[in-house]
């Protein structure tokens, strides 16, 4: 029946339906960044490290089976093509990999991936995060096969990476291109895009994520990615072997409809 009323219902009400649902609302159409920091309460990033903290030590203990956002789950919702990408590249390079998880937060996407991954050779995950995370990362988290580092240049000097990730984090940076950028100057053979917001717009747009209350209370920037223009960015010097649809769904932004994406990138 709900796939029926979802077939049926236009866009716009499914998304208000799942916005109303999910607590989580985008709005505005700002001009700068600035402007859109200036209309957002911003968030307390020590309240959100304990939660996530918290939570992951759950996972970790196995008394919780998977923690995203800071919110447990009892059943893993993997993201299969995410998997699929990170075992492509193993088996690539003889069942050996390096990932450089940028905005990893605590290792969300390590853990959920590790059972299908503990099969590698050898597998090395080192995250970029806030000094915040870092700390707290090497103190509760780290191991010889994760890894914390507060730039992706010490990172990549610690150790080259065969493939880049960024799951729902170039959205909320002020400046994603030059990140991106960065990555793909670093050498890395591949470059996995996840649950990121893109519309069909020639332009990026910028709004403000107001995040439900009873995960934590913040609003802050949030980049809609024009994604002709994204992926025009990335074909100067990689070829996109496949795109997906983002856990997240799909949105709107004012009037602006959006869906998240992922998207899976070798280099030329």
């Amino acid at each position: 029946m709900k796939q029926l009323l979802k077939s049926w219902l236009p866009p716009a009400i499914v998304s208000l339906y799942r916005e109303w649902k999910n607590g989580t609302r985008y709005e505005g159409n700002y001009a700068s960044w600035q402007d859109a920091l200036a209309h957002s309460t911003g968030y307390d990033s020590a309240l959100i490290l304990e939660k996530v903290s918290s939570a992951l030590l759950k996972v970790k203990s196995g008394e919780a089976v998977y923690e995203r956002d800071s919110v447990l789950f009892d059943k893993i919702e993997y993201s299969f093509p995410v998997l699929a990408a990170l075992l492509r590249v193993a088996a690539a390079n003889e069942g050996k990999l390096s990932v450089l998880d940028f905005g990893g937060s605590l290792g969300s996407t390590y853990f959920q991936c590790r059972e299908f991954l503990s099969v590698l050779r050898k597998l090395t995950w080192n995250i970029v995060e806030q000094e915040m995370f870092v700390m707290r990362g090497e103190k509760l988290f780290g191991t010889e096969q994760l890894k914390f580092y507060f730039s992706m240049k010490e990172s990549i000097e610690a150790q080259q990476p065969d493939v880049v990730l960024f799951s729902s984090v170039l959205q909320y940076i002020q400046n994603p291109f030059e990140v991106l950028r960065m990555a793909m100057e670093s050498g890395t053979q591949y470059i996995i895009i996840d649950r990121t917001p893109f519309s069909a717009l020639d332009k990026d747009s910028l709004c403000v994520q107001h995040v439900p209350a009873q995960i934590y209370p913040a609003s802050y920037p949030c980049w809609i990615f024009s994604e002709s223009n994204f992926k025009r960015q990335m074909l100067e010097q990689f070829e996109l072997i496949a795109d997906f649809n983002g856990a997240d769904g799909s949105g709107y932004a004012g009037k602006l409809p959006f869906n998240f994406k992922g998207m899976i990138w070798e280099r030329c």
